[in-house]
């Protein structure tokens, strides 16, 4: 089967379904919009189709002409809440936008599963289709995977993989991966500090948490480059900070919350304990009460070292040698595709779509409004998918 000249016949097409879910993006785990366009796109494609119970999921299963193993292909489908600016004439209008691409990679799965199909009597075995809601901060892939997406063959997957394209960072149609740990962990700090509000000219007659909160986060950077070994690294990042109403007058609360990413179960546990503690201590020097939680998110993705090699190999032989580069060390980006590479082994890759003519290393990077993304890499994305299955199933 010539996977690649099937996937590149079908360019057009993938355009057309990746400009249709762009424009009409959708967050969290309802996505009833991009859910039915997924379902009509692998409509006739002899697919058995599911749809999750508590999350908008959609899980096909392609049956091989003969038995073997299960190979798991996955593609998130969810947007983020930024409203666009790239000037597209398909961007989105509704205060959400795709991001952070993940309207490729629903679209090079769905390109996947229309080249196996076309070629099941050719493959021995199953592959599940998993088209992930969720995946910005929502867990969607635990709730897949709490729901069978793993078994939904009727025989557990095998083989796990994902690909994530990147608006900035890579150079454009160039894949890479690694084994261990190829992305970071991802957790949410959440402190409220409180105090007794008051006027802003009479401080001393209140007890304002704003000076605390700000301390507070200036003393977790210290904290954090003073306890943790430079090669296993800690990022923390104050994304959202509340307080106050006007001018002159002094709050009761003041509220932030961070993002904090590790690379290692041992920095993880640190961090963990480390930062309320922190935040304990400041509000205790100050007379004030905090309530500081630290949430885990999502576990560091582990690749397993065979998956990724096997991968790497994949890509060299399908795109060329000159497509492929190692990941010489993890990204600080979380997914929750770890909670499939902890039950199967499997790896995500990379793919770099940087605009033509943008420079990788200043173009908007993912999340940013006005990221956007090479639609040439479509076809390449689904032959990958497409190939690294049926190599797969045919060892």
């Amino acid at each position: 089967m010539n996977l690649l000249d099937d996937a590149r016949a079908l360019q057009s097409d993938l355009v057309r379904l990746r400009r249709t879910l762009h424009s009409a993006p959708e967050t969290g785990l309802e996505l009833p919009r991009t859910q039915e366009t997924v379902l009509s796109e692998l409509d006739g494609l002899g697919l058995e189709l599911s749809t999750g119970k508590s999350v908008s999921s959609v899980t096909g299963v392609l049956r091989g002409a003969r038995p073997g193993p299960t190979v798991l292909l996955r593609g998130d489908m969810d947007a983020l809440h930024v409203a666009e600016r790239t000037g597209l004439d398909f961007a989105a209008d509704n205060g959400k936008m795709h991001a952070c691409g993940h309207d490729l990679h629903t679209t090079m799965l769905t390109g996947a599963a229309r080249l196996l199909a076309s070629h099941r009597e050719q493959l021995a075995g199953d592959v599940v289709f998993m088209f992930q809601p969720g995946e910005e901060g929502y867990d969607g892939a635990r709730h897949m995977v709490d729901e069978g997406v793993l078994d939904a063959s009727g025989t557990r997957a095998s083989h796990a993989y994902a690909i994530h394209v990147m608006s900035a960072g890579f150079e454009t149609g160039r894949f890479s991966t690694r084994g261990g740990t190829a992305l970071a962990a991802s957790n949410i700090l959440t402190v409220t500090v409180r105090g007794a509000g008051g006027h802003g000219s009479m401080p001393h007659r209140a007890k304002d948490p704003v000076p605390a909160a700000c301390e507070m986060v200036t003393a977790l950077q210290a904290w954090i480059s003073r306890s943790f070994d430079v090669f296993d690294p800690v990022i923390l990042t104050v994304g959202l900070f509340q307080a106050g109403t006007q001018t002159n007058v002094i709050p009761d609360t003041a509220t932030f919350k961070a993002t904090v990413r590790s690379f290692s179960p041992t920095a993880q546990a640190l961090v963990k304990d480390g930062t309320v503690q922190v935040c304990r201590g400041i509000a205790a020097a100050h007379g004030l009460e905090v309530d500081a939680r630290f949430d885990e998110l999502y576990p560091v993705t582990v690749n397993d070292a065979a998956e990724a090699e096997f991968a790497a190999h994949t890509v060299a032989e399908l795109h060329g040698e000159e497509r492929y580069a190692p990941m010489d060390k993890p990204l600080a980006g979380a997914e929750d595709f770890s909670r499939v590479v902890a039950e199967v082994p499997g790896a995500m890759l990379v793919l770099g779509a940087t605009p033509r003519g943008a420079d990788p290393a200043t173009a908007p990077n993912n999340h940013s409004p006005l990221a956007a993304f090479d639609e040439s890499v479509l076809a390449d994305g689904a032959a990958l998918y497409a190939e690294l299955a049926a190599r797969r199933l045919a060892d």
